[in-house]
């Protein structure tokens, strides 16, 4: 008659202790650069939510005794021209910045990719005017079609936003119908084509 082999039974591990484990060894297979650029962006981060209760001067409070004060215990980052903290401005105005930014970008990469594919796909007259428009964009002076806007616009974070991703756009434009002009001669755009999909539907589905 056979034994029956007896195992222990397997210890039962809280789910946070496993949360935690797994956590933990996510974080040691990090590279230190990824570590690092995390907290810096946890930190503007943290300004941004929190600037207006944790700077300790008024960022737009002017002294005119303290004019260009350079870092010390009292400001660290010194003063401005006009006497404000540099170091108070610099964390409120990361709030606009953490605003602006991924706004711009966004606005950017989705005006160039909707760009890029239609000219990417429609061969013809469209892709040439399409892509000469682009040649005097991206030549057109940065500095000269930002005076514009805010001429036409006046200053605010929109008015930067629209600057910004009209700006890029461009840049990102250009790879993707750089990209989409190789891939509409493969076989599975022909297929598609085939198959009755209207160009819109390979555009978006399929490229």
């Amino acid at each position: 008659m056979m034994e029956l082999l007896e195992f222990p039974a397997p210890r039962h591990v809280p789910l946070v202790s496993r949360i935690k484990g797994d956590v933990g060894r996510a974080l040691r297979c990090l590279a230190p650069s990824v570590v690092i650029g995390s907290l810096i962006l946890l930190f503007w981060i943290a300004c941004a939510l929190l600037g207006d209760r944790v700077v300790p001067y008024d960022p737009y409070a002017e002294d005119f005794l303290a004019m260009l004060a350079p870092p010390d215990a009292a400001h660290w980052f010194g003063t401005d021209q006009l006497g404000r903290d540099v170091f108070s401005r610099i964390v409120v105005g990361s709030r606009d910045i953490l605003l602006v930014a991924p706004l711009a970008t966004l606005g950017g990469v989705a005006g160039g990719t909707i760009v890029g594919l239609v000219l990417g796909y429609f061969d013809g007259l469209t892709d040439a005017i399409g892509a000469r428009l682009l040649d005097t964009l991206m030549a057109f002076p940065f500095i000269v079609l930002v005076t514009m806007t805010l001429v036409a616009l006046g200053p605010s974070n929109l008015t930067v936003i629209l600057v910004i991703a009209v700006a890029y756009t461009p840049l990102v434009a250009r790879t993707v119908r750089a990209a989409v002009r190789e891939q509409r001669e493969r076989d599975y755009v022909s297929a598609a084509r085939l198959g009755g999909e209207s160009a819109f539907a390979i555009m978006v589905l399929e490229i």
